[in-house]
């Protein structure tokens, strides 16, 4: 049975614009300007990403965006994390019988926060989209919604989907309130920043914290919390201690290729179960996978895969024997790898860019410039110039009439970055 009065209660706490002025401070996010452009359409915009990236703060700045153009009392925010066992249509009813209000008529925001807790909750918007095009939905999960395949094909042509990323290098300079435009003259400074930048990996909340503080963050409020509480809400798992087992390998030995057989035997457990549990975390944003490079799409899905963390773990960086992976996995990240390169005699190039039809293969070094992997492959695919990403190196290589630009890492990011 509802509990009407609960539920009034949590809408009362949560919508405080109702009953006086609405303050945030929000400081920008690159991604915001671009669901802003989505926000007059019919479809319901949904926010996915890691845990803590600022899902729930860019829901505020929608709300305090919307205020100039609806009524305050025509927008409702609630949280799954609250109350998980009710169905959407009761907080509706309940709203509109505490604000007096008819749900057919005038425009509405329904914003609604980590809705993956809430069992069925994509057949049920699904039939209040249908049934209320004067109703907008904003909605948002941290792992992603459609972790089940039937979720995405239920709401085809309903949704516009963005997935919210950790801040990059350059919101977290904004976040941290530094600036710098003559980079070359302020570079011991940005690489200081940019070590505490890896630090972070980005999280908003610790962007200003010591090592300490971070590690039991990461560790509590993500890491743990994913594998122990979240995922389980969504799917069945036996064994969550396997699951954070194997997350733990890919931790600690980011961008490997991954052998599933060995795997399943250290693990002890069967090769289909390392195959969902990569694919369960893969969908819940905490690994990232990247396919073989080839120019027939087929055979890229079928070729070797790297897997990286999408954070990195606090407790390997500083570590001597552990700088240049750390590295290699933040420009990984930050670069939003999809495919590496590898050929049969283990020549490797760590990036492929692509670009409609051009081709960008980058070498990620933290210090020793290597450029054989990039040659052979811009010979093989007849690509005319590379890059390599350095910590701080910068110049220009020429290979008869190939060019290979080495740029340091701080540079690329502070002009690339979207």
């Amino acid at each position: 049975m509802v509990n009407e009065d609960l539920i009034i209660n949590i809408l009362e706490r949560n919508n405080k614009w109702w009953k006086e002025e609405f303050k945030l401070n929000f400081k920008p996010r690159e991604i915001y300007e671009n669901i802003k452009k989505f926000m007059h359409t019919k479809q319901i915009i949904s926010l996915t990403g890691l845990r803590r990236v600022g899902k729930t703060t860019l829901m505020w700045k929608i709300i305090l965006d919307s205020l100039e153009k609806i009524d305050k009392n025509n927008i409702v925010y609630f949280s799954f994390d609250e109350l998980k066992d009710i169905k959407i249509k009761d907080i509706m009813e309940i709203y509109a019988k505490l604000m007096k209000k008819e749900l057919t008529k005038e425009k509405y925001l329904f914003l609604l926060d980590e809705i993956q807790k809430l069992d069925g909750w994509e057949e049920q918007i699904k039939r209040i989209y249908d049934e209320h095009p004067n109703i907008k939905f904003v909605i948002s999960g941290s792992e992603s919604l459609f972790i089940r395949k039937k979720m995405r094909e239920s709401l085809a042509g309903r949704m516009f989907e963005f997935k919210i990323e950790p801040l990059n290098f350059r919101e977290f300079l904004m976040f941290r309130g530094k600036s710098f435009q003559n980079i070359k003259l302020y570079e011991k400074e940005i690489l200081r920043e940019f070590d505490n930048f890896l630090l972070c990996n980005g999280f908003p909340e610790i962007v200003d914290e010591e090592k300490e503080i971070i590690e039991k963050y990461i560790k509590d409020n993500i890491i743990e919390k994913i594998i122990y509480r979240d995922i389980p809400q969504i799917i069945s798992i036996r064994e969550p201690s396997v699951l954070e087992n194997l997350l733990r390998i890919i931790l600690h030995d980011p961008g490997e290729m991954i052998n599933i057989n060995e795997l399943a035997k250290e693990l002890n457990v069967s090769r289909q179960t390392i195959s969902l549990y990569l694919d369960y975390l893969e969908k819940s944003f905490l690994i990232k996978k990247l396919y073989n490079f080839s120019k027939n799409a087929r055979k890229s899905q079928r070729k070797l895969k790297k897997y990286y963390p999408t954070i990195i773990s606090p407790d390997i960086i500083g570590k001597k024997d552990m700088i240049g992976k750390v590295f290699e996995t933040a420009m990984i990240l930050q670069l939003k790898a999809e495919f590496f390169w590898r050929d049969a005699y283990k020549n490797e190039v760590d990036i492929i860019k692509l670009n409609n039809d051009i081709i960008l293969p980058v070498e990620i070094k933290y210090s020793k410039i290597e450029c054989r992997g990039l040659g052979l492959f811009m010979k093989k695919f007849k690509v005319n110039k590379g890059m390599i990403i350095t910590y701080n190196k910068k110049e220009k290589i020429k290979q008869n009439a190939k060019i290979i630009e080495v740029i340091p890492s701080y540079e690329y990011l502070l002009k690339n970055q979207l």
